[in-house]
């Protein structure tokens, strides 16, 4: 097997897995007998294992260089943890499995980037190949998970979605196994100092809280995206149809990120994909019920996580040295998506009123979104001025 599909398998896994979280959470949950001010909980408590997780495993992998023991040990544990979901069913027992799983999950990650950054070499376009083995991930168990939940009763839909994040699990345990570690240059070791004074420059703090707001805004979409249009008469294959369009969109930058990295600017593609975002947000609270609309909401996600998400990771990779690579990713995934995903979530839970504030909860969101556009206009990095292939 070649070195390019080990990475891929563990990329596809990963977000297999987020194919099936992301969307059916709400959905599993939902089943269980929970409310949505207590799923707002559940999710704000699931986003918050983000904010300290990543930084904890980021030193550990930094002070000892074994980024990829880290990866097996997250795999194994988030396995052992899942699978503590077929035998509970109150609210605190599986708010404690499921944070259990979320800390191991998100310390493979960070470092299975920094990995796959320095095996790669830094190459933007070989990364976006490999990453968009992820997003396949993701479709796969969308359309699957989608299809489970309009063949079974809600009760069963419990059971099944326990079965498939179990063996999505296992399988990517088995992925792990099958790479190896990238030859490691030794590096001069950076002080703490050093790495702080990364962390307060104006730059950084800038594209820090605009991410975090952008997080922000995708609260209602993560948490209850599914539901909603489960409650609006959307069939379970047409929600994991609707769900995979967005992904397929996002799989289309990554394929042609090198174009869009040579034309335009990093500080340019943020702020076109937190602009496009707010505008996601205010057409699937006013147009919901149009699948057209929808379908066309989605297709935004390319620009809303693939464009986002890809400029992001060449920042962080310019911005911090080869020593600093994976506490700066666990700081930018833990703070942004942590943090950020944290406050969505629980702000969505409670503005969603069991659906009935569905409308005003996404507008709020593109509010959120747009605040980020206008913050990010703010953002001088020199770096992140120049296009790939410029010095």
């Amino acid at each position: 097997m070649s070195l390019f599909f080990r990475l891929a398998s563990n990329y596809f896994f990963y977000f297999a897995i987020l194919g099936l979280t992301s969307p059916y959470l709400s959905v599993y949950l939902d089943a269980k007998g929970f409310n949505s001010i207590e799923l707002g909980e559940i999710f704000a408590i699931l986003t918050a294992a983000k904010i300290v997780a990543p930084s904890l495993w980021a030193i550990l992998a930094d002070k000892t260089g074994k980024q990829l023991l880290i990866i097996r040990l997250g795999a194994l544990s988030a396995l052992a943890s899942f699978t503590l979901l077929f035998w509970l069913n109150s609210y605190w027992p599986i708010s404690f499995a499921l944070a259990l799983f979320t800390l191991f999950w998100t310390a493979i990650l960070p470092q299975l980037e920094v990995l796959t950054l320095n095996t790669v070499r830094h190459s933007s376009k070989i990364y976006a190949r490999v990453r968009l083995w992820g997003s396949l991930g993701f479709i796969a168990l969308a359309v699957v998970a989608g299809q489970v939940m309009e063949l079974v009763t809600s009760k069963d839909f419990t059971f099944a979605f326990t079965l498939m994040g179990t063996l999505i699990l296992l399988l990517l345990l088995i992925s792990t196994l099958r790479i190896k570690s990238y030859k490691k240059v030794e590096q001069k070791q950076h002080s703490t100092s050093a790495i702080l004074t990364k962390f307060t420059q104006s730059s950084f703090v800038i594209f820090f809280i605009s991410g975090i707001l952008l997080q922000i805004s995708f609260g209602p979409y993560y948490g209850f995206f599914a539901l909603f249009l489960r409650d609006l008469g959307y069939s379970g294959l047409a929600i994991g149809l609707l769900i995979s369009l967005g992904v397929i969109a996002e799989i289309l930058v990554f394929i042609f990120a090198g174009f869009f990295f040579r034309a335009f600017t990093v500080k340019q593609l943020i702020i076109f994909s937190f602009a496009v975002t707010a505008f996601r947000w205010y057409c699937v609270g006013i147009f919901a019920d149009s699948v057209w609309i929808l379908s066309l909401t989605q297709l935004m996600h390319a620009a809303s996580f693939g464009l986002y998400h890809s400029a992001s990771m060449l920042f962080i990779s310019r911005h911090f040295s080869s020593a600093q690579q994976s506490r700066g990713q666990a700081i930018y995934l833990g703070g942004v998506y942590g943090l950020g995903g944290a406050i969505g979530a629980y702000l969505a839970g409670v503005l969603w009123l069991d659906g009935q504030g569905a409308t005003s909860t996404f507008l709020v969101a593109s509010a959120a979104a747009l605040l980020s556009t206008i913050l990010m206009v703010f953002f001088t990095d020199k770096k992140a001025q120049l296009k790939t292939g410029q010095k």
